[in-house]
């Protein structure tokens, strides 16, 4: 019997030629030398798919090398009895490495913190964490790590560009439900002024779809490998889903240049406020032209950059290079409009700026020097963080000055739950004759103040018949009582009156009482030659 001659070619080659073969197609005995640059078609581009794959996969675990978890145990003060600390609590949130040794995340992530971590991906050690620099108003903090080596392996993040609308994101964090790392994909919609959860500032924040829970604050949201945000809220009420907020790159950057010198000097404000001229009567009364638009200047505070600079019922029609629009937004690009805030939080404390006015129908250029904002320019102070309440005590009336930090004591409904006359306040404008109120916001029963046991949450506005200038003001003048009666008075004309002597004589009493520590907070600590 014949035997078929073997093939001098490898079984094993034959084969694999005969599976490429068979992935390609099988093809007549002509078309071999296709068929054969086919193959090699087929096996170069398997070899750069896997080199792409190979480079995709170096990058995302560069970047989640970079992502941090930051653990902290917080013990925010209580401002109902603001000589206690309410019940620590422990929470954790994300952040991403930049330059410097320095890791980014937000400021309420840290916020009122007596012990922070930070833990790398893939790393089961927690290591001990410092705060270096903290932007209340942008939501933004700056910690580090001071043992050697936890930076060595670790590639610090740049910070990017804000892309257009429409583009793609990634959102990189440490979201509850698990303790690795998460990824979330999700589309830039939007891009203009919001209102910061956290402390209540207005600045620019940019909107998008992906999912964020608790835990991704402090996270980066990346493009191309470059931080062009900051996760810091979610939009709450469950009027909608997978809606979150980041800050965008101008904020950040500005926050990094302000911890250059590592003081904290803030967004400045010039000192003005305006409201918007979409009517063309108004128009007209404040001399614009058809096709000029601006906001019309309603007060300028004192002791303000803008104070003898800029005039009530001026008309701003510009700031620097951004023109304003009726509605007072400005144009950041073909996409992107917000509010004209913006142009002057792009500034640094100490940089000019640059308005452009309509005065009495004249036109009239103006340059203002950008200076840190006051505390207030309300009457109601915005929220502040670690730091430790004021207070004092007299007669068994707790006294404390009127700020967000007492409103929000009253919970996540505090617009609705907050005694009225408290929430009012917010919408009066401060001034140097009258910069705080001061809140009798409880009375702790004693026989020295019979009669008024009941009495709480009222603003006190004289004391003695003087009007109370701010908390400090108020503090002192009791300090420095020698009348036999203290009347504190409020806006209505009701009074509740104190014997100072009895005030003076019931104070041991009433901190045995009420187990309270000290009658006063220790910044308005009073010595006995002051009585």
């Amino acid at each position: 019997m014949t035997m078929p001659k073997r093939s001098a070619v490898n079984p094993n080659v034959a084969n694999g030629a005969n599976r490429v073969s068979h992935v390609l197609g099988s093809r007549p005995r002509g078309h071999r030398l296709l068929s054969r640059a086919q193959q090699s078609i087929a096996v170069l581009l398997l070899m750069l798919t896997g080199l792409q794959a190979h480079a995709a996969d170096s990058e995302l675990e560069a970047i989640q090398d970079s992502v941090i978890k930051i653990y902290t145990t917080q013990a925010a003060p209580d401002y109902f009895t603001p000589w206690r600390l309410l019940t620590p609590r422990q929470s954790s949130g994300s952040g991403s490495v930049i330059k410097g040794n320095q890791i980014l995340t937000n400021a309420h992530v840290i916020a009122n913190a007596s012990y922070v971590q930070a833990q790398k991906h893939n790393d089961p050690r927690r290591y001990l964490a410092r705060v270096v620099f903290v932007s209340h108003d942008a939501d933004l903090a700056l910690i580090t790590v001071d043992e050697p080596g936890f930076f060595d392996d670790l590639e610090p993040l740049a910070l990017g560009k804000l892309p257009e609308p429409q583009r793609e994101v990634s959102v990189y964090g440490y979201p509850m439900g698990g303790k690795s790392l998460s990824i979330t994909k999700g589309i830039l919609s939007r891009v203009e002024q919001q209102i910061y959860a956290h402390a209540g500032a207005y600045l620019l924040a940019g909107q998008i779809d992906a999912a964020i829970n608790p835990g991704n604050s402090g996270g980066p949201v990346i493009v191309d490998r470059e931080i062009i945000g900051v996760v810091m809220q979610a939009n709450s009420g469950g009027r909608s889903e997978n809606l979150g907020y980041f800050v965008p790159p101008s904020i950040i950057a500005h926050v990094l240049a302000d911890a250059g010198d590592g003081t904290n000097e803030g967004f400045p404000d010039l000192g003005f406020r305006t409201q918007t001229l979409d009517s063309p009567a108004a128009k007209g009364a404040y001399g614009l032209k058809d096709d000029q638009d601006g906001v019309l200047v309603i007060k300028v505070f004192e002791d303000s950059p803008a104070y003898g600079m800029i005039e009530e019922n001026d008309v701003i029609v510009a700031i620097d290079d951004f023109a304003i629009a009726e509605d007072g937004s400005i144009k950041l690009s073909d996409e992107i409009q917000t509010d004209y805030k913006h142009a002057i939080d792009l500034h640094l404390v100490g940089d000019t700026v640059s308005l452009s006015l309509i005065r009495n129908g004249q036109p009239l250029d103006v340059n203002l020097e950008a200076r840190e904002a006051l505390d207030s320019y309300s009457l109601v102070m915005g929220e502040r963080f670690d730091r430790a309440p004021e207070y004092v005590i007299y007669g068994g009336v707790l006294f404390v000055p009127l700020n967000m930090n007492l409103i929000k004591r009253w919970g996540n409904d505090w617009s609705r739950s907050a005694p009225v006359s408290l929430l009012q306040a917010r919408n009066e404008w401060s001034s140097p004759q009258r910069r705080q109120l001061v809140v009798a916001l409880q009375v702790l029963a004693a026989d020295v103040n019979l009669g008024y046991h009941d009495w709480r949450n009222w603003i006190v506005d004289q004391v003695n018949g003087v009007p109370v200038t701010d908390f400090a003001d108020f503090s002192a003048r009791l300090a420095a009582n020698t009348d036999a009666n203290v009347v504190f008075e409020n806006s209505n004309g009701y009074q509740m009156i104190i014997n100072h002597a009895a005030a003076l004589a019931s104070e041991e009493e009433i901190l045995s009482r009420y187990q309270i520590p000290a009658l006063r907070s220790s910044a308005l600590q009073w010595g006995s030659a002051e009585r």
